[in-house]
């Protein structure tokens, strides 16, 4: 339930963010007639992420219990760690730029065919993000024995409006570069236990060897699937018996990636005027 709340919290600030604050610039230049047209967008975009989720959860359960699934899993498990490092690395660099960036397109759109290209804009920001989050969920739902998945989810998604309309009535008063600051950093300790379930099924499969016995036995003490083991498991990637490779991944994951991210926090120092020679 924590991991989807997060998730669901932070892919829907980004999104409804971009969706605020193009219906404030509107708002401001007095083109509220085209509000219907992002409205528009961005239906269509959650229509296409619901119908790709409902394909998604038919082809697992189809698969169920198979090798097929094993492959499937893995393969979710890869792509969410990549591309929760990609959008958290993206946003730490781009959050200050977003709201420019995001009135220049729409003033380009307004210039040309003004509800296609703001119902596109709208579309593409809604859709990828919502894309990211179904991707997402079924990791959390492959990684955890799903007990709270969609509850967890729909606070986050319900914060995340909340966020959004405050955005929309006050605007700046809102720091959202260190609101994502603090989500990342969590979200990248999210990616590190997912590319360790990753490893855990590739030795399953016997594409990568097992490295030895497991490092430790701790399923007596907290079990992964104890309600608070699968808490720890789904959003911190706690293992009971975690192989030598599945802890070099987590580890060697976490200080690299980390380590770029800590470094990207830091301000870039002008270098100082060169004097005149006397």
């Amino acid at each position: 339930m924590i991991a989807t709340f997060v998730i669901f919290l932070r892919e829907g600030i980004e999104a409804s963010m971009i969706v605020a604050i193009l219906l404030a610039y509107l708002d401001k230049i007095g083109q509220r007639r085209h509000f219907r047209d992002v409205v528009m967008g961005v239906a269509a975009a959650m229509v296409l992420v619901l119908a790709g989720g409902v394909a998604a959860y038919l082809l697992l359960k189809t698969y169920a219990g198979s090798r097929v699934q094993t492959i499937f899993e893995t393969c979710t498990y890869l792509l969410a760690a990549v591309v929760l490092t990609y959008m958290t690395f993206w946003m730490q660099r781009h959050a200050r730029l977003l709201s420019s960036d995001l009135r220049s397109k729409a003033e380009q759109a307004l210039d040309g065919r003004a509800r296609w290209g703001l119902g596109l804009l709208a579309f593409q920001a809604v859709g990828r993000e919502g894309l990211e989050t179904m991707v997402f969920t079924l990791a959390i739902v492959f990684a955890s024995s799903g007990r709270g998945v969609i509850a967890g989810g729909v606070a986050g998604f319900v914060a995340a409006l909340g966020v959004a309309f405050a955005m929309y009535r006050f605007g700046t008063k809102i720091n959202v570069a260190k609101f994502f600051t603090i989500v990342g950093a969590l979200l990248l300790v999210f990616a590190a236990g997912i590319l360790a379930d990753a490893v855990e099924n590739l030795q399953q499969l016997r594409w990568l060897p097992v490295l030895g016995p497991h490092l430790w036995n701790t399923s007596g003490v907290l079990s992964e699937s104890s309600a608070l083991g699968d808490i720890f498991h789904t959003f911190f990637g706690y293992a009971d018996r975690p192989t030598p490779a599945q802890a070099a991944a987590y580890v060697v994951y976490l200080a690299v990636a980390g380590g770029f991210f800590l470094r990207g926090r830091r301000p870039r120092r002008r270098p100082s005027p060169t004097l005149p020679a006397s």
